[in-house]
């Protein structure tokens, strides 16, 4: 079939052997080229179409973007163009990163504009929420660590995206990659030029063209809705898709905070208080208090961790401090300082940031956040290892609070057997973390999403289960058995997997920052997409069938 981009086309269907529109006398042919087959998107300044280059061997599909000025005023049609080859100079300059979609050309034809572009074949977030349902913790996590380094490469170019949603990401088939799409107009000074009975005109084509729109309403923060769009306007609408992706539900569905504007989305999530942060500060109304940067947020989600396990631990000393006089004793009181965050250093993917505390004397912490294997553990006897076990996980939503045996002492864990394990998945339970689950047979199970954060697994059996978006974070898997395991998008990181068993499994997407892999077996294991370093591979056990996370087997 062939489709007639004419938009005042009555019948724009024409069969596939004709070379001008049946119904409204236009030639189908782009170019003399590409041979428009159906519609994929449609606003009021333009649409955006399949089509087939028939320039190529195999006639290669494509997506053809077409935009429309607002007004004949030739004003405006001369400022117009002028913003298309500056989106198309941008789209040829951020189309070099592997997850942006390549630009392959642009014309003018009928005084209108066309950017044709690489198409990536897969399902965008927004259809896949719908098929799978919401995200857990680990796939935002995992979500994050890829998402922000791709903005933190745009926000280099000195392009914002401008209309971030889940929409705009999709999930290529070929590697399970995330690539995002649509990319908005570039932020220019042109309105000034305009002479003022054109300046309405010229505006509403700058800011309401398809793809060039700023942004989707609840998605986009107010800076941006006023015109004044920054690389923190991104950072914003990254928070509002998480949410969405926790949650199934627009801004429109959760509301928001009519005394401060803000979207009201805690009550509706299930996550532990150190991710709330940090998209609590994404979602930040105000510019001024909100991440600057993708950077900024990444320097973040690997501080969470330390910083949270810091306070607990003191919270616990506080505690023991309280209840260890006699009645007659009156009420101890510990004076503990402040903690405080130093700005992170950061050097092309290596952050080391310090955090100091006062309670009796200083204690400081490094964080290496692009190390290699079994990165990220602090030197023996820091406030990080007395702190590493100590870690509570607070849950929102649905009144769910799980603590650590280092704040809760008294409190005797549950004795899990494998079929008491299964049984409590099957009747809805995801949360296992901080769990006692060592040497349980849990060989070919069906435990998709399933959190074990912070859990001992030492010398399990999953042999063959399915564990797809899983979150294992710190946890112990020493010795595990994960033979052809399914670990697609899983979170790892900071997992001890010292002699683990992993050959055959699928580790495509997942997250290993930090874990620890000394003498684990990778043979035959598929790595594409992880976040795994060659430090961390050096470690473990590979062979000439270990897929690398470039794709590639047997080697980097």
């Amino acid at each position: 079939m062939s489709y007639c981009v004419n938009p005042s086309c009555a019948q724009p269907k024409n069969p596939n052997n004709v070379a001008v529109c049946q119904s409204c006398g236009s030639q189908l042919r782009l170019k003399k080229r590409y041979q428009p087959l159906g519609i994929l998107g449609k606003g009021g300044f333009g649409a955006t179409f399949g089509a087939a280059d028939l320039s190529l061997p195999g006639n290669p599909i494509c997506v053809v973007k077409q935009l429309r000025p607002a007004s004949d005023d030739p004003q405006v049609y001369k400022m117009a163009k002028e913003l298309f080859e500056r989106e198309a100079e941008t789209l040829g300059k951020v189309g070099n990163h592997p997850q942006v979609p390549r630009l392959l050309d642009f014309f003018e034809q009928n005084k209108e504009f066309y950017l044709v572009q690489e198409y990536v074949k897969g399902y965008n977030l927004h259809q896949e929420v719908k098929k799978k349902g919401p995200f857990t913790e680990a796939g935002i996590k995992q979500f994050l660590t890829e998402l922000l380094p791709i903005l933190e490469y745009i926000h280099s170019q000195k392009v914002i995206h401008r209309d971030i949603k889940p929409a705009n990401l999709i999930r290529s088939q070929k590697d399970s990659k995330l690539v995002l799409i649509d990319f908005g107009a570039v932020k220019n000074q042109v309105n000034s030029m305009v002479a003022n009975n054109t300046q309405t005109a010229f505006t509403a084509f700058a800011v309401g063209t398809a793809g060039f729109a700023v942004g989707t309403a609840g998605f986009a923060p107010p800076e941006q809705m006023a015109m004044r769009p920054v690389y923190a306007s991104d950072i914003y609408a990254v928070g509002v898709t998480c949410v969405y992706l926790l949650t199934a539900k627009t801004p429109k569905d959760i509301g928001c905070d009519p005394e401060t504007g803000e979207i009201a989305w805690e009550p509706y999530v299930d996550i532990s208080d150190s991710l709330a942060k940090v998209l609590k500060k994404m979602l930040e109304v105000s510019v001024k208090h909100r991440y600057k940067s993708a950077e900024q947020v990444l320097d973040a989600m690997a501080m969470a961790p330390y910083e949270q396990g810091m306070q607990d631990s003191m919270t616990t000393m506080i505690s023991g401090f309280k209840t260890s006089g006699s009645p007659s004793t009156p009420n101890c009181s510990v004076s503990t300082g402040l903690i405080t965050t130093s700005p992170s250093t950061r050097t092309r993917g290596n952050t080391v940031s310090s955090v100091s505390t006062e309670l009796n004397k200083p204690v400081s912490i490094s964080v290496n956040r692009g190390g290699g294997g079994g990165g990220g553990a602090a030197a023996p006897g820091s406030v990080y290892n007395m702190a590493h076990g100590a870690t509570s996980t607070r849950r929102r939503g649905r009144g769910k609070t799980a603590f650590s045996d280092a704040t809760e002492p008294k409190k005797k864990k549950k004795k899990w057997r494998s079929k008491t394990l299964l049984e409590a998945y099957n009747k809805g339970r995801r949360d296992f973390a901080h769990q006692e689950l060592n040497e349980l047979n849990l060989s070919k199970a069906f435990l998709p999403g399933i959190n074990c954060y912070d859990s001992k697994l030492s010398r399990i059996n999953l042999q063959g289960a399915e564990l797809s978006r899983a979150d294992l974070g710190r946890a112990d898997l020493s010795e595990a058995i994960m033979k052809n395991a399914n670990l697609n998008e899983a979170y790892l990181g900071y997992a001890n997997l010292n002699g683990a068993d992993l050959r055959g499994a699928n580790l495509c997407g997942a997250n290993l920052n930090y874990a620890n892999l000394q003498g684990a077996n990778l043979c035959g294991v598929d790595l594409n997409g992880a976040r795994i370093t060659e430090a961390q591979l050096s470690v473990a056990k590979t062979n000439w069938r270990t897929v690398m996370p470039s794709g590639k087997r047997g080697f980097w």
